[in-house]
């Protein structure tokens, strides 16, 4: 045995996955839902599977849709194991910010009747 094949560690790709995007709501990171298609043993049928990843957005630029690709990193925090690192498609429309529904005071007086 030679001491160098025991020296060398072999570094393994990180993995990478793409999905898309279901969560903005906290600084600089993301919700991502990724979809994945696992085949049961017992009734021999395809089942689709959606996991929910929380990555790094440094950017912090991404809106709800967007499709991105999210590559395996280091313990970010306690949840955080995932980083953003590609924008794969933008979502279809923009983000439309709905407004409170005004309502006028209508001052009603029961004397009147």
């Amino acid at each position: 045995m030679s001491d160098e094949s025991t020296a060398t560690a072999v570094k393994r790709q990180p993995k990478a996955m793409v999905g898309r995007v279901v969560s903005t709501k906290m600084q600089k990171t993301v919700v991502v839902a990724v979809n994945k298609t696992q085949h049961h043993r017992l009734y021999k049928r395809a089942i689709r599977v959606k996991r929910k990843y929380f990555a790094h957005d440094e950017s912090d630029a991404l809106v709800l849709g967007d499709v991105v690709r999210i590559v395996e990193t280091r313990p970010l925090s306690r949840m955080k194991r995932w980083r953003v690192t590609e924008i794969v498609r933008r979502a279809a429309g923009e983000v439309i910010e709905v407004a409170e529904p005004v309502v006028d005071d209508v001052e009603t007086s029961e004397g009147d009747a």
